[in-house]
């Protein structure tokens, strides 16, 4: 399924089109620069807290060079919330093209089974300062990306139990 939107990062304006995925073979290495994952610990949602922008969302990040999408996924977890990744499938990608200069980039979406490592603790080199574990129905009231957060929230939890 494709949508698209538009919307605003960082200043600048962009188009964003979301594409499900079952794997991320097809988008070209170099410009994918983040991942998310929708990560569930048992039946609750984990959400991060970003002390910068004051928002709840995903939990994720940028993939640093020469990381797999696998690896960058379980360390940004582990450093914004002191969770292991247990299992994870990708489900899906955001194509962002900007207004300004036309640069393309996309951020991958995936759905994970997570377990604590221990006490959270703020990440050491990040803004993330708080987590929360919801009931996943109730996403909206931390963030709502309209019909993109509705379609990334059914394909996780109907993929959740594929993992």
């Amino acid at each position: 399924m494709q949508i698209n939107s538009r919307a605003t990062f960082d200043g600048r304006d962009c188009a964003i089109e979301y594409n499900d995925a079952e794997d991320f073979s097809q988008l070209p290495r170099e410009l994918c620069t983040q991942i998310y994952g929708v990560c569930f610990l048992n039946d609750k949602m984990v959400l991060v807290h970003c002390m910068d922008t004051n928002k709840w969302g995903l939990v994720g990040g940028t993939i640093e060079s020469g990381e797999t999408y696998e690896q960058a996924l379980k360390r940004e977890i582990q450093e914004e919330s002191n969770m292991e990744v247990l299992a994870w499938k990708p489900i899906g990608y955001q194509k962002i093209v900007y207004d300004d200069n036309g640069e393309i980039l996309f951020q991958l979406r995936a759905v994970c089974k997570v377990r604590p490592l221990g006490k959270f603790i703020s990440d050491p080199d990040g803004d993330v300062d708080e987590i929360k574990l919801i009931n996943p129905d109730d996403y909206r009231k931390y963030f709502d990306w309209g019909e993109t957060s509705e379609r990334i929230m059914e394909v996780a939890k109907m993929e959740l139990n594929n993992l």
